[in-house]
Protein backbone atom coordinates (compact mmCIF):
# COMPACT_ATOMS: atom_id res chain seq x y z
CA UNK A 1 0.00 0.00 0.00
CA UNK A 2 1.57 3.42 -0.91
CA UNK A 3 1.60 6.29 1.71
CA UNK A 4 0.81 9.90 1.47
CA UNK A 5 2.77 11.62 3.66
CA UNK A 6 1.97 15.56 4.35
CA UNK A 7 4.40 17.86 5.50
CA UNK A 8 2.69 20.77 6.40
CA UNK A 9 4.00 23.94 8.23
CA UNK A 10 1.25 25.28 10.72
CA UNK A 11 -1.85 23.32 12.58
CA UNK A 12 -5.49 23.45 11.71
CA UNK A 13 -7.19 25.86 13.80
CA UNK A 14 -11.15 26.16 12.40
CA UNK A 15 -12.96 23.01 13.54
CA UNK A 16 -15.03 23.06 10.22
CA UNK A 17 -11.71 22.19 8.68
CA UNK A 18 -10.07 19.78 10.50
CA UNK A 19 -13.66 18.04 9.94
CA UNK A 20 -13.36 18.25 6.22
CA UNK A 21 -9.74 17.04 6.81
CA UNK A 22 -10.80 13.37 8.76
CA UNK A 23 -13.04 13.02 6.19
CA UNK A 24 -10.94 12.70 3.40
CA UNK A 25 -8.17 10.89 6.25
CA UNK A 26 -11.25 8.45 6.58
CA UNK A 27 -11.80 8.16 3.10
CA UNK A 28 -8.90 7.27 2.15
CA UNK A 29 -8.68 4.58 4.62
CA UNK A 30 -8.35 1.20 2.30
CA UNK A 31 -6.66 3.07 -0.45
CA UNK A 32 -3.11 4.64 1.23
CA UNK A 33 -1.49 5.22 4.22
CA UNK A 34 -1.71 8.43 4.92
CA UNK A 35 0.38 10.42 7.33
CA UNK A 36 0.17 13.87 8.21
CA UNK A 37 2.94 15.90 9.83
CA UNK A 38 2.34 19.39 11.00
CA UNK A 39 5.65 21.41 11.75
CA UNK A 40 5.06 25.07 13.74
CA UNK A 41 6.14 27.72 11.64
CA UNK A 42 8.58 29.94 12.91
CA UNK A 43 7.61 32.74 15.06
CA UNK A 44 8.28 35.95 12.61
CA UNK A 45 7.33 39.59 13.73
CA UNK A 46 4.58 41.73 12.31
CA UNK A 47 6.57 43.11 9.61
CA UNK A 48 9.83 41.18 9.17
CA UNK A 49 12.93 41.80 7.46
CA UNK A 50 13.88 39.85 3.79
CA UNK A 51 17.01 38.56 5.58
CA UNK A 52 14.42 37.08 8.54
CA UNK A 53 11.85 35.41 6.08
CA UNK A 54 14.75 33.64 4.74
CA UNK A 55 16.50 32.89 7.62
CA UNK A 56 12.83 31.41 9.25
CA UNK A 57 12.22 29.66 5.75
CA UNK A 58 15.58 27.65 5.98
CA UNK A 59 14.71 26.83 9.72
CA UNK A 60 11.62 25.56 8.63
CA UNK A 61 13.56 23.11 5.74
CA UNK A 62 15.52 21.70 8.48
CA UNK A 63 12.18 20.73 10.30
CA UNK A 64 10.68 19.34 6.99
CA UNK A 65 13.60 17.64 5.76
CA UNK A 66 13.35 15.72 8.74
CA UNK A 67 9.33 14.61 8.21
CA UNK A 68 9.82 13.56 4.66
CA UNK A 69 10.03 9.55 3.60
CA UNK A 70 13.36 8.92 2.29
CA UNK A 71 12.98 7.61 -1.06
CA UNK A 72 9.72 9.13 -1.82
CA UNK A 73 8.50 11.31 -4.69
CA UNK A 74 8.79 15.13 -3.35
CA UNK A 75 6.29 17.45 -4.14
CA UNK A 76 6.31 21.07 -3.45
CA UNK A 77 3.41 23.21 -3.45
CA UNK A 78 3.98 26.60 -4.41
CA UNK A 79 2.35 29.15 -6.66
CA UNK A 80 5.19 29.14 -9.08
CA UNK A 81 4.53 25.34 -9.79
CA UNK A 82 2.93 23.81 -12.20
CA UNK A 83 -1.12 22.96 -11.99
CA UNK A 84 -2.23 19.71 -12.59
CA UNK A 85 -6.02 18.12 -13.31
CA UNK A 86 -7.19 15.68 -10.99
CA UNK A 87 -6.23 13.26 -13.40
CA UNK A 88 -2.74 14.15 -14.11
CA UNK A 89 -2.47 13.90 -10.21
CA UNK A 90 -3.63 10.36 -10.31
CA UNK A 91 -1.12 9.64 -13.05
CA UNK A 92 1.84 10.76 -11.31
CA UNK A 93 0.76 9.15 -7.99
CA UNK A 94 0.22 5.70 -10.12
CA UNK A 95 3.47 6.17 -12.11
CA UNK A 96 5.67 7.47 -8.64
CA UNK A 97 4.12 3.55 -7.42
CA UNK A 98 4.89 1.92 -10.43
CA UNK A 99 8.57 3.48 -10.61
CA UNK A 100 9.11 1.80 -7.00
CA UNK A 101 8.20 4.64 -4.79
CA UNK A 102 6.36 3.54 -2.00
CA UNK A 103 5.67 6.61 -0.36
CA UNK A 104 4.99 10.52 -1.55
CA UNK A 105 5.73 13.67 0.16
CA UNK A 106 3.34 16.31 -0.43
CA UNK A 107 5.52 19.24 1.87
CA UNK A 108 3.15 22.68 2.43
CA UNK A 109 4.90 25.68 3.11
CA UNK A 110 4.02 28.08 5.58
CA UNK A 111 2.38 31.39 4.49
CA UNK A 112 5.94 32.69 3.33
CA UNK A 113 6.20 29.89 1.45
CA UNK A 114 9.00 27.30 1.47
CA UNK A 115 12.74 27.47 0.79
CA UNK A 116 14.59 27.10 -2.34
CA UNK A 117 16.83 24.13 -0.60
CA UNK A 118 13.14 22.51 -0.65
CA UNK A 119 12.22 23.68 -3.72
CA UNK A 120 15.48 22.48 -5.78
CA UNK A 121 15.68 18.99 -4.08
CA UNK A 122 11.61 18.51 -4.85
CA UNK A 123 10.92 15.90 -7.73
CA UNK A 124 7.69 18.00 -8.70
CA UNK A 125 6.65 21.77 -7.71
CA UNK A 126 2.99 21.74 -7.85
CA UNK A 127 0.91 24.35 -7.53
CA UNK A 128 -3.24 24.16 -6.60
CA UNK A 129 -4.29 27.44 -8.62
CA UNK A 130 -3.51 30.95 -9.72
CA UNK A 131 -6.28 32.07 -7.10
CA UNK A 132 -5.07 32.59 -3.47
CA UNK A 133 -6.45 30.77 -0.58
CA UNK A 134 -6.30 30.44 2.72
CA UNK A 135 -3.45 28.91 3.77
CA UNK A 136 -5.47 26.24 6.07
CA UNK A 137 -7.70 25.66 3.25
CA UNK A 138 -5.07 24.25 1.10
CA UNK A 139 -4.45 21.53 2.99
CA UNK A 140 -8.38 20.65 2.67
CA UNK A 141 -8.19 20.89 -1.32
CA UNK A 142 -4.85 19.02 -0.91
CA UNK A 143 -6.29 16.06 0.48
CA UNK A 144 -9.47 16.37 -1.70
CA UNK A 145 -7.30 15.52 -4.80
CA UNK A 146 -5.24 13.01 -3.40
CA UNK A 147 -8.49 11.64 -2.71
CA UNK A 148 -9.97 12.17 -6.38
CA UNK A 149 -6.52 10.95 -7.60
CA UNK A 150 -6.75 7.22 -5.70
CA UNK A 151 -10.66 6.81 -6.76
CA UNK A 152 -9.68 7.71 -10.68
CA UNK A 153 -6.78 5.32 -10.31
CA UNK A 154 -9.36 2.63 -8.54
CA UNK A 155 -11.93 3.25 -11.37
CA UNK A 156 -14.59 4.92 -8.51
CA UNK A 157 -17.53 6.30 -9.32
CA UNK A 158 -16.52 9.37 -6.99
CA UNK A 159 -14.82 11.27 -10.05
CA UNK A 160 -17.13 12.66 -12.66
Amino acid sequence: MQTINIVALGRLKEDYLKSACKEYEKRMGGMARLIINEIDPVQLPQNPSDAMIERALWDEAQLIAKKLIPGGLNIAMCIEGKQYSSEELALCIDNAGIQGKSAVNFIIGSSYGLSDSIKKQADIRMSMSKMTFPHQLARVMLLEQIYRAFSINAGKKYHK
